[in-house]
Protein backbone atom coordinates (compact mmCIF):
# COMPACT_ATOMS: atom_id res chain seq x y z
CA UNK A 1 0.00 0.00 0.00
CA UNK A 2 1.33 3.44 -0.91
CA UNK A 3 0.57 5.73 2.02
CA UNK A 4 1.55 8.73 -0.13
CA UNK A 5 -1.50 8.02 -2.29
CA UNK A 6 -3.82 7.87 0.71
CA UNK A 7 -2.50 10.55 3.07
CA UNK A 8 -3.04 13.94 1.48
CA UNK A 9 -2.91 17.35 3.19
CA UNK A 10 -6.58 17.99 2.28
CA UNK A 11 -7.50 14.96 4.42
CA UNK A 12 -5.91 16.41 7.56
CA UNK A 13 -7.24 18.81 10.18
CA UNK A 14 -4.90 20.38 12.71
CA UNK A 15 -7.70 21.84 14.81
CA UNK A 16 -10.69 19.59 15.36
CA UNK A 17 -13.40 21.41 17.30
CA UNK A 18 -15.52 18.42 18.40
CA UNK A 19 -15.87 17.77 22.12
CA UNK A 20 -17.30 14.23 22.00
CA UNK A 21 -17.15 11.10 19.85
CA UNK A 22 -20.01 11.97 17.55
CA UNK A 23 -18.79 15.53 16.91
CA UNK A 24 -15.26 14.28 16.14
CA UNK A 25 -16.58 11.57 13.80
CA UNK A 26 -18.85 14.06 11.99
CA UNK A 27 -15.92 16.44 11.57
CA UNK A 28 -13.67 13.72 10.18
CA UNK A 29 -16.37 12.51 7.77
CA UNK A 30 -16.84 16.14 6.64
CA UNK A 31 -13.11 16.26 5.92
CA UNK A 32 -13.29 13.04 3.89
CA UNK A 33 -16.47 14.17 2.16
CA UNK A 34 -14.92 17.50 1.13
CA UNK A 35 -12.24 15.54 -0.72
CA UNK A 36 -14.93 14.17 -3.06
CA UNK A 37 -14.16 10.56 -2.07
CA UNK A 38 -17.38 10.03 -0.07
CA UNK A 39 -20.60 9.56 -2.02
CA UNK A 40 -23.05 9.75 0.89
CA UNK A 41 -21.99 11.65 3.99
CA UNK A 42 -24.87 10.57 6.26
CA UNK A 43 -24.49 6.88 5.38
CA UNK A 44 -20.79 7.19 6.14
CA UNK A 45 -21.38 8.86 9.51
CA UNK A 46 -23.86 6.13 10.43
CA UNK A 47 -21.42 3.34 9.49
CA UNK A 48 -18.66 4.83 11.65
CA UNK A 49 -21.00 5.52 14.58
CA UNK A 50 -22.47 2.00 14.42
CA UNK A 51 -18.96 0.54 14.54
CA UNK A 52 -18.10 2.82 17.45
CA UNK A 53 -21.19 1.77 19.42
CA UNK A 54 -20.20 -1.90 19.08
CA UNK A 55 -16.75 -1.27 20.53
CA UNK A 56 -14.84 1.91 21.15
CA UNK A 57 -11.93 2.69 18.85
CA UNK A 58 -10.19 4.77 21.51
CA UNK A 59 -6.80 3.12 21.87
CA UNK A 60 -3.94 4.15 24.15
CA UNK A 61 -1.58 7.11 24.19
CA UNK A 62 -4.23 9.64 23.10
CA UNK A 63 -5.04 7.93 19.79
CA UNK A 64 -8.43 6.90 18.44
CA UNK A 65 -8.99 5.08 15.14
CA UNK A 66 -12.68 5.43 14.26
CA UNK A 67 -13.52 3.48 11.13
CA UNK A 68 -16.35 2.07 9.12
CA UNK A 69 -17.27 0.03 6.11
CA UNK A 70 -19.70 1.65 3.73
CA UNK A 71 -21.04 1.58 0.19
CA UNK A 72 -20.35 5.33 0.12
CA UNK A 73 -16.67 4.83 -0.79
CA UNK A 74 -15.09 2.88 -3.65
CA UNK A 75 -11.59 2.68 -2.15
CA UNK A 76 -9.89 3.17 1.19
CA UNK A 77 -10.19 6.74 2.44
CA UNK A 78 -8.19 7.88 5.45
CA UNK A 79 -8.12 11.18 7.23
CA UNK A 80 -6.32 12.48 10.27
CA UNK A 81 -7.43 15.02 12.83
CA UNK A 82 -5.65 16.58 15.76
CA UNK A 83 -7.54 18.18 18.63
CA UNK A 84 -6.08 20.83 20.91
CA UNK A 85 -8.25 19.43 23.73
CA UNK A 86 -8.52 15.85 24.95
CA UNK A 87 -11.76 14.17 23.92
CA UNK A 88 -13.26 11.26 25.84
CA UNK A 89 -13.31 8.36 23.36
CA UNK A 90 -13.62 5.53 25.89
CA UNK A 91 -9.95 4.72 25.34
CA UNK A 92 -8.37 1.52 26.62
CA UNK A 93 -6.16 3.49 29.00
CA UNK A 94 -9.11 5.66 30.14
CA UNK A 95 -7.35 8.82 28.97
CA UNK A 96 -8.59 11.44 26.51
CA UNK A 97 -7.65 11.30 22.84
CA UNK A 98 -6.14 14.07 20.71
CA UNK A 99 -5.01 12.17 17.60
CA UNK A 100 -7.75 10.71 15.40
CA UNK A 101 -7.07 8.51 12.40
CA UNK A 102 -10.26 7.58 10.57
CA UNK A 103 -10.50 4.99 7.82
CA UNK A 104 -13.44 4.32 5.54
CA UNK A 105 -13.46 1.25 3.37
CA UNK A 106 -15.78 -0.42 0.92
CA UNK A 107 -17.97 -3.14 2.39
CA UNK A 108 -16.53 -5.80 0.07
CA UNK A 109 -12.86 -5.17 0.95
CA UNK A 110 -11.46 -6.33 4.27
CA UNK A 111 -7.73 -5.81 4.04
CA UNK A 112 -6.90 -2.21 3.05
CA UNK A 113 -7.80 -0.48 6.32
CA UNK A 114 -5.90 -3.09 8.34
CA UNK A 115 -2.85 -2.68 6.13
CA UNK A 116 -3.11 1.11 6.46
CA UNK A 117 -3.33 0.87 10.25
CA UNK A 118 -0.37 -1.48 10.33
CA UNK A 119 1.67 1.03 8.36
CA UNK A 120 0.85 3.95 10.64
CA UNK A 121 1.14 1.68 13.67
CA UNK A 122 4.42 3.23 14.70
CA UNK A 123 2.32 5.92 16.35
CA UNK A 124 1.20 3.45 18.94
CA UNK A 125 4.80 2.73 19.87
CA UNK A 126 6.55 6.07 19.49
CA UNK A 127 6.01 8.84 22.03
CA UNK A 128 8.29 11.00 19.88
CA UNK A 129 6.06 10.59 16.78
CA UNK A 130 2.88 11.24 18.78
CA UNK A 131 4.37 14.39 20.27
CA UNK A 132 5.57 15.55 16.84
CA UNK A 133 2.03 15.16 15.49
CA UNK A 134 0.58 17.18 18.34
CA UNK A 135 3.14 19.94 17.68
CA UNK A 136 2.84 19.92 13.87
CA UNK A 137 2.20 23.35 12.40
CA UNK A 138 1.21 22.30 8.88
CA UNK A 139 -0.78 19.53 7.25
CA UNK A 140 2.28 18.66 5.18
CA UNK A 141 4.27 18.17 8.38
CA UNK A 142 1.63 15.68 9.60
CA UNK A 143 1.89 13.74 6.34
CA UNK A 144 5.68 13.69 6.64
CA UNK A 145 5.52 12.38 10.22
CA UNK A 146 3.02 9.67 9.30
CA UNK A 147 5.08 8.63 6.29
CA UNK A 148 8.14 8.33 8.53
CA UNK A 149 10.01 11.19 6.87
CA UNK A 150 10.17 13.44 9.91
Amino acid sequence: MDLKEILKPELISLDLKGRNKEEIIRELVDLASNSGKVLDKEETIQSVLEREYRMSTGMKHGIAIPHGKTTAVHELVACVGISKQEVDFDALDRKGCRIFIMTLSPIDKTGPHLQFLAEVGMLFRSEEKRQALLEAKTKEEVVSILLGNA
